[in-house]
């Protein structure tokens, strides 16, 4: 496997430094606290590490990122999953700290570098809204920009504001390549201010939210895959292209994709993961073989057994991401969504009204979740026939026997796991 890398090669040849004593102590009690919450049972000790390693050491992010080659995922939609691409990708060349389970603020970023601290490389996902302050720490190599669109308006905020934070943030670091989503008018708008931005057509993406320019608020116009703002904004040439659903053109080099996850989505993932694995000097073809052994990421698309029933388990949290699942459910099977309103889901369920779930009519479906209320509203005003049950394995056991197929947002998915296989 290649290593051609200038900037890889460069971090790798650097001894470790040795961490200055109040990050060591940070380092072990984060540890301590993250495996005892593990073996207690109180969650997957993803958060409680990095909040107490910051509390400890609040200069933590930035002592325990210096000796790694640190690659950073940003983006509305598919950074869980592109991430997993990459840390699969990436692992032969050494260990890789990651946040696998999808903590992906501060406090889980710590984490993920507290439970590895040794490791050379970290693949990391950050919410776009703390993409700033971890990088302005972590001082990546690489930052891959996958998509902007809606996403919860109390947590996030309006995505143009987005745009503009994401376009400061990557203008104060000009020595971070940048790999991003050429076809998105919104994260081209943000890449633009990198020195070095790398450009990737995933084949068309969601674009209701980018309508209009982020910078000068005039409307975009499409043509083909081409767009443009009167402003001179307008989709780069890309260099790297998604071609079909199974392979990807590199300069002209077509390398085959044999995913075993579904979707266009996760195609237009594995091609932002096979770019920017490239940056680090590994051979497109060895990055897409790679990308064969992953069936599922963070138990997403994993078919398990709850309430009696053969289920699939597929998390959608935005209209975008709807967008993607819509297609994937099986027909014949009936289906039963999750909906919660935490925090980290965002209180305010004003996107339900954007999905199109008049696609469900005419099959069983199920309303669960802690806000199963919100979402039997938005059912009733599509003409979906539904059932009410906040729970949604005593939803899905209410079904008639048969597969089912669960789609979940992220609080409520993060709380089947411990549940599935329960038979």
């Amino acid at each position: 496997m290649p290593l051609g890398s200038p900037v890889l090669d460069e971090r790798r040849a650097r001894t470790a430094p040795r961490l200055p004593r109040r990050a060591r102590v940070a380092v072990a009690l984060g540890r301590t606290a993250a495996g005892g919450s593990r073996r207690l049972g109180l969650g997957a000790g993803g958060v409680v590490g990095g909040r107490i390693a910051a509390a400890l050491d609040p200069d933590a992010l930035r002592h325990l990122g210096r000796h790694r080659t640190v690659v950073l995922v940003t983006g509305t939609n598919g950074k869980t999953t592109t991430a997993s691409m990459l840390t699969r990708i990436l692992e032969p060349l050494g260990a890789v700290a990651a946040n696998r389970d999808g903590a992906n603020m501060p406090d889980g970023v710590i984490t993920a570098l507290v439970d590895r601290p040794d490791a050379p490389l970290a693949v990391l996902e950050v919410d776009e809204n703390y993409v700033a302050e971890v990088a302005q720490r972590l001082r990546p190599a690489c930052l891959v920009l996958l998509n902007l669109s809606r996403d919860q308006l109390d947590r996030v905020g309006e995505v143009r504001t987005v745009e503009r934070g994401l376009r400061e943030a990557i203008g104060a670091l000009p020595g971070t390549a940048v790999v991003a989503n050429c076809d998105d008018p919104l994260a081209t708008s943000a890449a633009t201010a990198s020195a070095r931005p790398v450009w990737v057509s995933t084949g068309g993406c969601w674009t209701a939210d980018a309508l209009a320019c982020g910078r000068c608020g005039r409307p975009i116009h499409h043509d083909g895959p081409a767009w443009r703002c009167r402003c001179g904004l307008a989709r780069p040439r890309p260099d790297w292209v998604l071609a079909g659903d199974q392979a990807v053109d590199a300069g002209g080099r077509t390398v085959p994709l044999e995913l075993r996850l579904p979707g266009r989505a996760n195609a237009s993932n594995a091609v932002m993961a096979v770019a920017a694995a490239a940056l680090l000097g590994v051979d497109p073809g060895v990055a897409g073989a790679r990308l064969t052994t992953i069936t599922e990421v963070a138990g997403r698309y994993r078919r398990t057994v709850l309430g009696g029933h053969p289920v699939r388990l597929l998390l959608a949290k935005n209209p975008a991401g709807w967008r993607e699942t819509l297609p994937l459910l099986d027909d014949r099977a009936p289906v039963v969504i999750a909906v919660n309103g935490r925090e980290a889901d965002g209180r305010d369920l004003s996107w339900l009204w954007d999905v199109p779930f008049e696609r469900l009519r005419g099959r069983p479906v199920v309303a669960a979740g802690e806000r199963s209320a919100d979402l039997a509203v938005r059912l009733t005003y599509a003409g979906v026939a539904h059932l009410r049950c906040p729970d949604p394995v005593r939803g899905v056991a209410a079904l008639d026997p048969g597969p089912v197929e669960l789609v979940a947002n992220y609080t409520a998915f993060r709380q089947l796991a411990p549940r599935s296989a329960d038979g």
